[in-house]
């Protein structure tokens, strides 16, 4: 457990409360924050408090994200009741809220979630110079913590899987329970810091009114999370290695709930890792279908945590590696067919039907298959005039209209589309010069297109726009006419 944590400054621990700060795992179990952190207020004899800062606006955030996160925070919430621990949401940024309500409560002891990502980075070390008592971060979202499954920057995942199959098993293993906690907040403490009970009902009321829940096609919460990978793992595994086809939908599509911790990847990894052999006949699974889905989870997600951990510029073209940014350099005076505005690109006009129906789906469900997320990027890059351009129009309706939005996952995605960030330099093309390329005709040699354009809108309930209408489209391979 101590292996998990790191000490953010040199503060004595004080006789008080002990508080752990929730951000970016947002689940009552299944949690080793709160494992941690319970641990050392019972060692203490001390009360426990959870801690969430809601910032009402961040990163250009739609209020479905709020929506979904919320709803499951409220299910965290009630969980932790249930076990003797409050949860109090404080609105306002984490440096400036944190260290007067931990003086109000005398707390004792901070412990925080981990996170590689800029913004979150500079919340904790702010905090960690305003507290006068000890912050421990604690890494709940990664399976071997980011800072000791590697040192440095991996060049890509062939240089990071052996480390991860060398440590795996050392941290692959059961969560302790979350117990109902033995000792509570009492006196005029409980009032003064908001965790009398009719307080913290009537401000989850306020909350959820403000955020009323998402009518999307996904409901947030950690039992939703766990019905959905049981649903995956019975039903969708044995199709994951046809996952590059839109129309299968054979992708586990967990993602939104690991984005906001309300599923651990390491329960995920747990489960489908333990499969005994009769049981993956059973259900038609392959063990290459298993591990490709191993792979995904564990290597791929964690080798984008160890980018945004060692390279503060993750979202920067000066992130990419020298041969990529010598590449788009040469070849940002080539010919585009199209240059289309960040609106335009928001709005799907444009003249790919395939870009347009995905960017579609992605606006109204924010979730989009990830052989078209790919796409999605790459087409972005040729039709915008230079690399930072395209990165920074990617980023803008990544983070807005994904559910997974402001993620890691989703930062190393458009560096590795549109940079070749954990990728290699390949024939050298107009436009992208040496990054891959993807093109309409390739995607219509590995799927049925016109199926997923047409299903997409179905289940969006529009009828196909005239100028999308793969029926009357000239598109040829990655050339379009002019307008």
């Amino acid at each position: 457990m101590l292996e998990r944590q790191r000490l953010l400054n040199h503060h004595a621990r004080q006789d008080g409360p002990v508080l752990c700060w929730i951000s970016r795992d947002l689940r009552a179990e299944d949690h080793w924050g709160l494992i941690a952190a319970q641990q050392e207020a019972i060692k203490h004899r001390q009360p426990l408090i959870v801690v969430f800062c809601l910032q009402a606006r961040f990163l250009g955030t739609l209020p479905r994200a709020f929506s979904f996160m919320l709803n499951g925070l409220a299910e965290t919430a009630a969980v932790l009741s249930q076990r003797n621990i409050p949860l109090i949401v404080l609105e306002g940024s984490p440096q400036d809220v944190l260290p007067a309500y931990c003086r109000q409560v005398s707390a004792g002891m901070v412990y925080c979630d981990f996170s590689p990502l800029r913004l979150a980075r500079e919340w904790r070390s702010q905090l960690a110079d305003r507290l006068s008592i000890p912050l421990v971060e604690v890494d709940a979202h990664n399976i071997i913590p980011c800072w000791l499954a590697s040192d440095h920057q991996e060049y890509g995942a062939y240089t990071f899987r052996p480390k991860v199959h060398r440590q795996l098993a050392s941290w692959l293993v059961d969560f302790p329970s979350l117990m109902p906690h033995p000792f509570q907040l009492t006196g005029e403490l409980v009032n003064s810091a908001g965790l009398n009970q009719q307080y913290i009902a009537q401000q989850w009321v306020c909350l959820l009114a403000r955020f009323p829940a998402w009518p999307g096609p996904v409901n947030a919460g950690s039992q939703a999370a766990k019905a959905a990978l049981q649903s995956f793992i019975h039903h969708g595994l044995r199709r994951y290695d046809s996952r590059n086809d839109p129309n299968t939908q054979a992708s586990s599509r967990l993602s939104q709930w690991l984005h906001f911790g309300q599923l651990a990847p390491q329960r995920v990894a747990l489960d489908v890792s333990r499969l005994r052999p009769e049981e993956l006949a059973d259900a038609g699974i392959t063990l290459e279908q298993q591990d490709d889905f191993l792979e995904e989870l564990i290597v791929r997600r964690e080798l984008a945590d160890n980018f945004c951990f060692y390279n503060s510029d993750y979202d920067q073209v000066r992130a990419f590696p020298e041969w990529a940014r010598k590449t788009l350099s040469a070849h940002q005076a080539d010919h585009r067919p199209y240059l289309y505005s960040l609106t335009e690109l928001e709005s799907a006009e444009t003249a790919d039907p395939l870009w347009n129906a995905a960017q579609c789906e992605m606006m109204a469900s924010g979730w989009m298959p990830g052989y078209l997320r790919m796409y999605w990027a790459k087409k972005i890059l040729e039709w915008s005039p230079d690399a930072e351009t395209a990165l920074s129009h990617a980023m803008a309706l990544n983070d807005r209209y994904f559910l997974d939005g402001r993620d890691p996952n989703g930062y190393a995605g458009l560096a590795w589309a549109i940079g070749g960030v954990h990728d290699r330099a390949w024939n050298e093309r107009p436009v992208f010069g040496k990054i891959r390329t993807m093109t309409y005709a390739g995607c219509r040699r590995k799927f049925d297109v016109d199926r997923y354009i047409t299903d997409t809108y179905a289940r969006l309930g529009v009828k196909i726009p005239v100028r999308l209408d793969t029926a009357n489209h000239d598109m040829k391979g990655s050339k379009y006419t002019p307008k």
